[in-house]
């Protein structure tokens, strides 16, 4: 079964392999050299001023980064079940809190955003995710940082990157903490999230707020190449391993040029085939098609073509499928999927097979 769902995506056999070794104690010498590797190799990626790595889900990070950058009123983006998380977790948390809510393939606007802080001044940090995954949309964070940075430097800028973050090159001049999970491009098992994190946002941080999510202690710990809490050896592990594996492959800027052409000659080549891109900005992690025979395409797809995609929740659940483009992705198998989406609308009676989308697919990606 070829996995092509939006995270968790597939891991590589060396990445599975340099996992299986044997258990290894975290407060030992031999994990800290590993641990301060995977430091350095995570500063090149990133580019921050400071990395920070938390045994959790994503989720994990987004709250840490809310409960550390924000004291008083969080700004969220609602366009999507992970920018609406970003609220509830600030309610959760005791914080009061502000959001801009659009449908799901709408992105947020730079005014919009400007006039929400001006309009409420006790906002101290906003929250937007650069990729939303609920529906496959970009927003234009780099724009609404710059924006926010020019009118209020204090405010704090928290980036969601989980499905950006290894997927295109993210300019956080003006972003205080970018977001990362080890299940999307990193190409791991769900278990490890990421911060980097600007100097700004670490004289905001000071002591930290909270214990285990307190992230001046483990700023603190890991510039020691360890960890306050219990480390994810074998994700740490994992991860130096992918980085390592990005190099030997071209390194991170061709992984960068290969998964945006990969998502254009996608997208292209359903276009082609009749079906609907959903967002109006779409993100490069993935493709969205919102479209009456979702599930059935699913199905299809599942049963007879050993492919794998993900529908939609909440209102959008049956209506739309998503298609994966994160990672290490060899093209023949995103071939091997736009082709099965145009052998599906052949058994569903929506048009006639002439191998179309491979033709466009392959013109894309390999054309000069």
């Amino acid at each position: 079964m070829l996995l092509f769902t939006p995270g968790p995506t597939p891991v590589p056999q060396n990445v599975r392999n340099a996992m299986s070794v044997e258990t290894m104690h975290h407060r030992t010498p031999e994990f800290e050299a590993i641990f301060e590797k995977t430091r350095k190799a995570l500063f090149k990626l990133f580019g921050s001023d400071e990395v920070v790595m938390l045994s959790s889900s994503g989720t994990g990070a987004m709250e840490a980064a809310v409960t550390n950058l924000c004291h008083h009123t969080l700004l969220n983006v609602n366009s999507g079940k992970f920018g609406e998380r970003f609220g509830k977790i600030a309610v959760a948390c005791g914080l009061n809190n502000v959001e801009i809510k659009n449908e799901w393939d709408t992105p947020v606007s730079v005014d919009d955003i400007l006039h929400a802080i001006k309009t409420n001044p006790n906002i101290d940090a906003i929250a937007v995710q650069i990729s939303e995954s609920a529906g496959g949309l970009r927003h234009p964070v780099e724009a609404i940082a710059k924006a926010v940075k020019e009118f209020n430097p204090d405010i704090m800028v928290i980036a969601d990157g989980i499905t950006a973050v290894g997927v295109e090159k993210i300019d956080i001049t003006h972003i205080d903490c970018l977001i990362a999970g080890s299940q999307k491009a990193l190409m791991l098992p769900p278990g490890l999230a990421i911060l980097g994190l600007s100097n700004k946002a670490l004289e905001k941080i000071g002591s930290g707020k909270g214990y285990y999510f307190n992230l001046a202690t483990e700023i603190k710990n890991q510039r020691k190449n360890t960890t306050a809490w219990t480390a994810a050896t074998t994700l740490i592990i994992g991860l130096l391993e992918v980085l390592e594996t990005i190099e030997k492959q071209g390194g991170i800027e061709k992984l960068f040029l290969d998964t945006d052409r990969r998502a254009k000659a996608t997208r292209a080549a359903l276009e082609a085939i009749g079906l609907h891109v959903y967002p109006k900005n779409p993100a490069t992690s993935m493709t969205t098609i919102d479209d009456a025979d979702a599930s059935q395409i699913r199905k299809i797809l599942q049963n007879d073509f050993d492919v794998n995609v993900a529908g939609g929740q909440d209102h959008l659940a049956g209506k739309i499928f998503r298609i994966n483009h994160m990672g290490l992705i060899p093209a023949y198998e995103t071939a091997w999927v736009v082709n099965s989406v145009e052998l599906a609308l052949s058994k569903l009676g929506r048009r006639k097979y002439d191998g179309e989308a491979n033709k466009i697919f392959n013109e894309i990606l390999f054309g000069n």
